[in-house]
């Protein structure tokens, strides 16, 4: 036992242990020398531990005096560098100094730290090839500390499935790899209030492996919770995000920033806005992580001027903004039309902040000015943009284009959206919607040409739904719901009231070729009215209805919920890709800018 060998509590090294300058550690070297424990591997390895912290090139100049360096030297210098960024290219010529050594070779030890490296960019290349070396030089089972290292590398990498099945080979997986998998799967959404099929799935899974770690005898942390709240963030799960807060407050876990953070977005993200700023007010530790999650909440609720208060306030605060903060500020004037304070915001960057414009925020000015009808102004700032336009920003103006009916300019859009995204069916769908709403059909069949030889197909909408803490997906004209019956017997019945409210279908929102009775049996099944359907049979009417939409709400679909809240005095909440819109008494909290 190290207690036994008196080497191992020498005055010396607790020296060593204390050193925080280059200077005292070289005294302490010296010291080591002429006591003879720089002969000492153990010594040594807290020598090279400490000086590279310090000093990496002192470290190396150390371990290059050493004769005859064993594994554990190596492994103790690489492990020491690769928790610097910028010293991790050293760790891998170190790495490759084993490879060409005559007698030695990696081992568990060597793995775990280039795997936790290779986690991030630039690095990422490097784990696939080094996961090859795990399996050239070490035996089965492998050890927990490198299965967890290529997990979590994996689970960085994007490659979700590998990271699965590396988590399934561990039989008691710690509370740090339950942490990892379901980060993994709570964060592969990207950060935006759409919904995609796979982060559905992902988020989804992220409960059920939440579950699952229940059932185990791990005890979760504000990491475990962070995760879990994140996915029903993803998901629009107010249930299951309200449990995870009760979980903390019942289990006297720390509400700390990241946790607080999380319960913010999820419910700003699950249309609770008011319940969303009561924890943001009580939150007594608030970063600007924590203020850019309540102003994007406010903006995609459409409160601009509140969100505009708060990044006042942040800045009386003392907080510095960053990128994100000035991506939903904009965002936030965009959606009211406050022109000219999404303006100045834009301008503080480089003025007061010191900080360039990216292509996120080019893409928020294109935005701003182009709902504004200002067209001609939004499309000189992208040709004058120092860096080449990406297709979020040509379909920012194509969006404009169609909001304004600027045909010419919606044609320009798409030219390049073509060019840049050839497999993007929106961009089509809104120029194609742009020559149907004033009657060019043979403009509309090119587009669907296009589409046609670009082999593009629409992309399926679906819908979300939460009743009674149990998540209902549709997707359009979905027949395969228990309760598929009663929801399309339910539609017919909300049809005849609409018709009483003197709703006409709007027809030209749909892109095929069907009869126009057929156009409007295609639009009564779109995802979203199948969700409301269901929710108005299967909740209590006291309880607001609220649905997740991966698309963009379509006119029509619009314009019947803001019918439907007031036929059936039930308020109605939706999340698009877009923002969030309150449906109450016959209106809509968007005032039909969307």
């Amino acid at each position: 036992m190290k207690s036994q060998n008196p080497i191992f509590n020498h005055p010396i090294l607790q020296i060593v242990q204390r050193c925080h300058s280059l200077n005292t550690l070289k005294q302490a070297h010296a010291q080591m020398i002429t006591t003879g424990l720089a002969l000492h591997t153990y010594c040594l390895g807290h020598l090279l531990n400490i000086s590279s912290k310090l000093a990496s090139t002192y470290a190396l100049t150390i371990f290059n005096c050493v004769p005859t360096p064993t594994v554990f030297l190596y492994n103790t210098l690489i492990s020491s560098l690769t928790s610097h960024s910028d010293q991790v290219h050293i760790a891998f010529s170190l790495y490759n100094r084993i490879l060409t050594h005559k007698t030695l070779q990696p081992n568990s030890f060597t793995f775990p730290s280039l795997f936790k490296a290779c986690a991030s960019h630039p690095w990422l290349q490097y784990g696939p090839p080094l996961h090859t070396h795990v399996l050239k030089f070490l035996q089965p089972p492998y050890d927990n500390f490198v299965q967890a290292s290529l997990l979590n590398f994996y689970a960085k990498y994007g490659k979700l499935c590998v990271s699965t099945c590396l988590f399934n080979q561990i039989s008691e997986p710690d509370l740090a790899t339950w942490n990892t998998m379901l980060a993994a799967y709570a964060n592969s959404a990207s950060y935006s209030y759409s919904t995609s099929f796979e982060d559905a799935d992902m988020s989804f899974e992220a409960l059920s492996l939440f579950t699952d770690m229940q059932f185990s005898q791990i005890r979760p942390n504000e990491v475990t919770l962070v995760a879990l709240i994140t996915a029903c963030s993803n998901l629009g799960a107010l249930s299951q995000g309200a449990w995870a807060h009760g979980y903390v407050m019942r289990n006297n876990l720390k509400l700390n920033r990241f946790v607080g953070t999380a319960l913010v977005d999820m419910y700003s993200k699950c249309g609770c806005l008011n319940l969303a700023y009561q924890l943001f007010d009580q939150l007594p530790d608030r970063d600007t992580f924590c203020y850019n999650a309540m102003i994007g909440g406010f903006a995609v609720h459409g409160h601009g001027n509140r969100a505009l208060e708060l990044y006042r306030k942040m800045e009386l605060e003392g907080l510095v903004p960053d990128g994100a903060t000035i991506v939903v500020s904009m965002f936030a004037c965009s959606h009211v039309g406050l022109v000219e304070e999404g303006l100045e915001i834009f301008e503080s960057m480089k003025e007061v902040h010191g900080m360039e414009p990216k292509l996120e925020h080019y893409g928020c000015l294109i935005d701003l000015l182009g709902r504004a009808g200002r067209l001609k102004e939004a499309e000189e700032r992208l040709q004058d943009m120092p860096m080449k336009p990406n297709a979020i920003l040509w379909r920012s103006l194509l969006g404009a284009a169609r909001l304004h009916g600027n045909l010419e300019m919606g044609e320009v859009a798409l030219k390049h959206l073509i060019e840049l995204e050839p497999e993007t069916s929106g961009n089509y769908v809104l120029l194609s919607n742009m020559y149907a709403s004033i009657a060019r059909w043979n403009d509309v069949k090119r587009v669907r040409m296009l589409m046609k030889n670009h082999g593009v197909n629409k992309l399926p909408g679906f819908s979300l739904v939460e009743i009674d803490g149990a998540m209902h997906e549709f997707l359009t004209a979905d027949k395969t719901h228990p309760f598929s019956k009663e929801i399309y017997l339910k539609i017919e019945e909300i049809n005849r009231r609409l018709l009483e409210y003197g709703h006409k279908p709007r027809t030209s929102e749909v892109l095929f070729d069907v009869e126009e009775e057929d156009k409007e049996d295609v639009l009564s099944y779109h995802s979203e009215r199948l969700a409301i359907a269901f929710a108005l049979i299967a909740s209590p009417s006291s309880l607001p209805v609220r649905i997740i939409k991966n698309l963009r709400v379509c006119g029509d679909c619009h314009a019947i919920t803001k019918l439907i809240s007031a036929a059936y005095q039930r308020d109605i909440i939706v999340r698009d890709r877009n923002r969030f819109h309150h449906f109450k008494d016959g209106s809509c909290s968007c005032l039909d800018y969307w």
